[in-house]
């Protein structure tokens, strides 16, 4: 069963929502339909919030690295030791 809805919206993302759908050749009540039939919703996500997700899983499945024995200046000192005498 369909039913109307009425939305207060910017009439320039009314109008760019309008294209957006035309383009697709679908209708714009269709392409909302669309959107929120569908399970997964990131495909409506910014590139930037879907690289930021790809991230966090990659960094999830790493295995924890073990906090180092000797601070970063003592490491420096060492290896600038060896490396010049």
């Amino acid at each position: 069963m369909k039913t109307k809805l009425t939305l207060t919206i910017k009439k320039e993302v009314v109008e760019k929502a309008k294209r957006k759908a035309s383009s697709q050749g679908i209708s714009l009540s269709r392409m909302i339909e669309d959107i929120f039939e569908k399970e997964d919703l990131s495909i409506q996500s910014p590139e930037s919030q879907l690289a930021a997700k790809r991230l966090l899983i990659r960094l999830e499945e790493m295995e924890p690295s073990k906090a180092p024995q000797e601070s970063d200046k003592i490491a420096l000192t060492k290896y600038l030791k060896e490396k010049y005498g």
